[in-house]
């Protein structure tokens, strides 16, 4: 591969059940394998960057999550908490609801709002469309909107649908998105080859919570 497939890896632990200390796991495996971010609940973003100190592993965290119907002041308060808290890369759910009622100008002012605040405030926002809930048509129709919002990445699922990334899908986007708009693959990617294949496919980022089997099986190789 032309780069070391953990530079694309932002480590990832969203499950309910995630304690404190498998946070810091989690940290300590992303400062060793020199992952590009971990991906943390909202209330472990202070501890998560504490730990990565003097790191260039970067914390990214979760808005609206996992299933983006929030009120969209509550998604601005939770990015603006996350961000005071020390995030530097938000993944916020897009509004799946409204944007299925058809109300598009909602979902993209909504996302408009969150970039130009992410931007003013130096970071990273990357939004989940949940591909798994969406016909190809509506994967376009979503990308669209996130290019028109100016938004950083479009991510394809929150690892909670009943899918995860899947090659056409990311093939799709990389082909309707402006080159400046990254992707990231996210969701079931639990091997080297899957991993592989999404890069190929044109994924720049891979959520993955099996990111050390995924890169010490590339190594091994």
């Amino acid at each position: 591969m032309a780069r070391d497939l953990a530079s694309y890896i932002d480590h990832t632990i969203l499950k309910p059940d995630a304690t404190e200390a498998q946070v810091l796991q989690i940290c300590d495996e992303a400062r060793e394998y020199n992952f590009a971010a971990v991906c943390v609940p909202p209330c472990y973003v202070q501890v998560s960057k504490e730990r990565l100190a003097g790191t260039d592993v970067n914390v990214a965290t979760v808005v609206g999550f996992p299933l983006g119907y929030n009120h969209p002041k509550v998604k601005f308060l939770e990015t603006h908490q996350a961000i005071a808290d020390g995030a530097n890369e938000i993944d916020v759910v897009i509004n799946v609801s409204a944007f299925k009622s058809g109300k598009y100008s909602d979902v993209e002012n909504e996302l408009s709002e969150l970039a130009k605040f992410c931007h003013l405030k130096e970071a990273v926002l990357k939004v989940i469309i949940e591909t798994a809930l969406l016909t190809d048509d509506e994967i376009v129709k979503a990308c669209e909107l996130c290019a028109n919002a100016g938004v950083d990445y479009v991510k394809t699922s929150t690892g909670f649908a009943s899918g995860g990334a899947k090659v056409e899908h990311i093939e799709l986007m990389r082909r309707v998105l402006p080159s400046h708009i990254k992707i990231k693959a996210s969701g079931g990617i639990r091997t080297f080859e899957d991993a592989q294949a999404l890069v190929k496919a044109g994924a720049d980022r891979l959520g993955c919570s099996a990111s050390i089997q995924i890169v010490t099986h590339e190594q091994n190789h």
